[in-house]
């Protein structure tokens, strides 16, 4: 078993609390009160930091150890369909798309929240849609998330959870 250091303490910090943030928000915290709002700017806070961290963070928490490839994801998929295991240090390139997409749907997410609390769009209809589809987007994102992360934990013998916790990842010598 090799161990290797890959997730630093604000990518594990940053990781936790949105998950706490996230759940309480859409699954505890009624969605008219002011706790859901300050809840939402403490998400929109957290993706912030994230985002800087992806370009001054530590070499795994950087965007660019992670590029979204579609070449990269195409082989992930083949890897998976004739059950192949192979080990990626940092995120897989599967995991990098959805990084990018449990990002963005949160900034949209954000965003459209907030619009709905200003004067300029009090009443107005599409940023109130536009949080509902983000919402259910992101619910559905999370859900896929972790699916996969059970997946590939299992397929490649590593506990992703547990890298997520402790830091680092054991991966299984061949």
């Amino acid at each position: 078993m090799q161990r290797i250091k890959v997730w630093d303490p604000l990518v594990r910090l940053f990781h936790w609390s949105l998950v706490l943030a996230f759940a309480a928000n859409a699954l505890v915290i009624d969605d008219d009160s002011k706790l859901h709002q300050w809840v939402g700017y403490g998400i929109i806070g957290l993706v912030l930091l994230r985002i800087l961290w992806g370009f001054a963070g530590s070499h795994y928490a950087r965007f660019a150890s992670f590029p979204p490839s579609l070449e990269g994801a195409r082989e992930q998929l083949i890897d998976i369909a004739t059950h192949r295991s192979r080990v990626h240090v940092g995120h897989t390139p599967l995991g990098a798309w959805m990084i990018y997409n449990l990002l963005l749907a949160l900034l949209v997410l954000c965003l459209s929240g907030y619009l709905m609390t200003t004067d300029m769009f009090w009443g107005v209809e599409w940023p109130e849609e536009v949080h509902e589809a983000a919402v259910t987007w992101t619910e559905v994102s999370v859900v896929l998330h972790i699916l996969a992360v059970i997946h590939e934990s299992r397929r490649t013998g590593v506990n992703l959870p547990r890298a997520m916790i402790r830091g680092y990842k054991d991966i299984p010598s061949k």
